[in-house]
C-alpha cells in the first residue's frame, strides 16, 4: 500500500467529480480522484450522453420515414437496434477516454478503487477487496452520484424489468413497453421506442406527465405524446408487476379502479437515490436524510473538511448542476474572492423527447404562490419563419415576469430545438435581466431564437408576428 498526503481528495469521478478535481488542479491544488468503476460516471457512460446518441438515431429515422414533405423519396427505412446500440457505446467510449486525457494534463492523480472514509482527512481506497492506498487531505469532496430508485417487490432483473441502464442496451427490439414514471428520464425512453415502433404505455403516479414543467406545457406534451400514439395514464399507479417467460403483466391502479396490462418489458424510472452506503460515513457528523446527503450552499456537510455535490445532494438531478456545483465548492476552498453559491431556480433542465422540453426559473403557478403578480408572454412555433420552414411548427415558447418590476421570473418551452434555446433565458436569469433588455436585445433572422423575443414582447403587450 501507499500512503499519499493531497490538498483535495475527491470520491467519485462522474461530471460533479472530474470538473471539481480539474478546477482545483488549476487553482494549484494537488488533486486525487477515486473512481470504482468509470471515469465521466452515469451521465457520460450510462446517461445523458449514450441516451441523447440513442435519441438523436430515433430523430433520423422520423426525419427519413416523413422524408415526403420535403420532397425527398426514401424508400425502406429500417433500423437494426444492435447497430443502434452499438453505436451509443461507442459515443460513450469516445467521451471516457476524453475524461482520462482531461484528467491526466491536468495533473489529477486518480486512483481505481471503492473510497471510503477512514478518519478524519483520510480514505482508504480498495478494489476487489484489496487494500490499493491510504490517502489523506485536507479536504475531501464526496461525488459519488447516484442509482435509479427502485419499488419494493418490483425489483428490476435486467431481462423483463428494466432500469435506464438495462433500457439503453437492449439485445431485441420489444413490440410492447410499459414506462412507470413520467419525468425526463421516463419519457425519454418512452420517445425513443415509440419512434422505432414499439407500443409504449407510461404510467405516472401524479395528475400530469412531466410534474416538475409548467403546467402549460406538461399538457401541450401530453397532447403530442398522444397523438404519436403514446398511452398514457395519469393519477395512477402501479401495484404489481407479474413476469411471464417473456412478458409481463402489470396491475393499474387509479383511484381503486384497477386493470391488468400485459407488455414486453418494463422500464422502471421512478426517480433516484444517492450512493450513501459504504462511504465511512458512520461516526462522522455527515447527515443521510432521504438517501442523500445534506449539504449547505458551499457544498459543506455537518463533517468538517467533508463536502458532498451532485446527485448525491438531492434535486434537480443534473449533470451540468454536479459540474456547477463542484466549480463553486472547489472555489470556495480555494477562497477565491467573488464566488456565487449555486442557485437553483437558474439550473435549466432540458427533456430530449420528441418534441423536446426546457425550462429555467419558476412556473408560472410557482410565481403566482409566491406572491408575484406576473405577465405570461406566449408565441407559438407556427408564427416563425424558420420552424415552418423546418417542418415543426408545433411548439410554445411561454415566459413568466413580475408585472411589477420587470424580473424573468421563469421560461418554459415545448419544441424543436428548445434544449439549446434554453441557454438565451438561463443567461438572463444570472444576469438579473428584466424585459427592457431582452426586448432590447436584436434576435437573428430567420432563426428559432426570435420566438425568445416574441414571447417576451407578448408579455408586454408589443407581439409582432402573431
Amino acid at each position: 500500500m501507499t500512503e499519499t498526503s493531497f490538498d483535495l481528495l475527491i470520491l467519485g469521478g462522474g461530471p460533479g467529480g472530474y470538473v471539481a478535481a480539474i478546477r482545483a488542479s488549476q487553482l494549484g491544488m494537488k488533486t486525487a480522484l477515486v473512481e470504482r468503476e468509470h471515469l465521466g460516471g452515469i451521465c457520460l457512460n450510462w446517461g445523458c450522453i449514450p441516451t441523447k446518441a440513442l435519441l438523436h438515431t430515433a430523430e433520423i429515422l422520423h426525419t427519413a420515414e416523413n422524408a415526403g414533405e420535403f420532397g425527398l423519396d426514401i424508400k425502406d427505412v429500417s433500423f437494426d437496434i444492435k447497430k443502434v446500440v452499438k453505436r451509443s457505446r461507442a459515443v460513450a467510449g469516445q467521451l471516457n477516454a476524453g475524461v482520462t486525457h482531461l484528467l491526466k494534463k491536468n495533473k489529477v492523480t486518480v486512483f481505481e478503487g471503492q473510497g471510503r472514509l477512514a478518519g478524519p482527512g483520510r480514505v482508504h481506497v480498495e478494489k476487489g477487496g484489496k487494500a490499493v492506498a491510504e490517502l489523506t487531505a485536507k479536504h475531501i469532496i464526496l461525488a459519488t452520484g447516484a442509482r435509479a430508485r427502485t419499488l419494493p417487490g418490483m425489483e428490476p432483473d435486467g431481462k423483463l424489468i428494466w432500469t435506464y441502464r438495462h433500457a439503453m442496451v437492449p439485445k431485441t427490439m420489444p413490440k410492447s413497453l410499459l414506462v412507470v414514471g413520467s419525468g425526463a428520464i421516463g419519457i425519454e425512453f418512452a420517445s425513443f421506442y415509440r419512434t422505432l415502433g414499439a407500443e409504449v404505455t407510461v404510467v405516472e403516479v401524479l395528475d400530469r406527465v412531466l410534474p416538475v414543467e409548467d403546467e402549460e406545457i406538461s399538457a401541450l406534451a401530453h397532447k403530442a405524446f398522444e397523438a404519436q400514439g403514446i398511452t398514457l395514464h395519469v393519477s395512477t399507479g402501479v401495484t404489481e408487476l407479474k413476469t411471464g417467460k417473456n412478458n409481463v403483466t402489470a396491475t393499474l391502479d387509479k383511484g381503486g379502479k384497477k386493470q391488468s396490462l400485459t407488455v414486453d418489458r418494463v422500464i422502471l424510472a421512478v426517480g433516484i437515490t444517492g450512493n450513501v452506503e459504504d462511504l465511512g460515513l458512520e461516526g462522522t457528523k455527515v447527515v443521510v436524510e432521504k438517501g442523500h446527503i445534506k449539504a449547505d450552499q458551499w457544498s459543506r456537510t455537518g463533517e468538517p473538511g467533508v463536502y458532498a455535490i451532485g446527485d448525491l445532494t438531492g434535486p434537480p438531478w443534473l449533470a451540468h448542476k454536479a459540474s456547477h456545483e463542484g466549480i463553486v465548492c472547489v472555489e470556495h476552498i480555494a477562497g477565491i474572492k467573488g464566488v456565487h453559491p449555486l442557485v437553483k431556480e437558474n439550473i435549466p433542465g432540458c427533456t430530449y423527447c420528441r418534441p423536446q422540453v426546457a425550462s429555467v426559473g419558476l412556473t408560472e403557478r410557482a410565481a403566482r404562490d409566491q406572491g408575484h403578480k406576473v405577465k405570461v408572454g406566449r408565441f407559438p412555433y407556427m408564427g416563425n419563419g424558420k420552424a415552418i420552414a423546418m417542418g415543426e411548427s408545433e411548439g410554445l415558447i411561454k415566459t413568466v415576469f413580475d408585472a411589477e418590476t420587470g424580473e424573468l421570473l421563469g421560461a418554459h418551452m415545448i419544441g424543436a430545438e428548445v434544449t439549446e434555446l434554453i441557454q438565451g433565458f438561463a443567461i438572463a436569469r444570472q444576469c438579473e435581466s428584466t424585459e427592457a433588455e431582452l426586448m432590447g436585445t436584436v434576435f437573428p433572422h430567420p432563426t428559432l431564437s426570435e420566438m425568445m423575443h416574441e414571447s417576451v414582447l407578448d408579455a408586454f403587450g408589443q407581439v409582432i408576428h402573431f
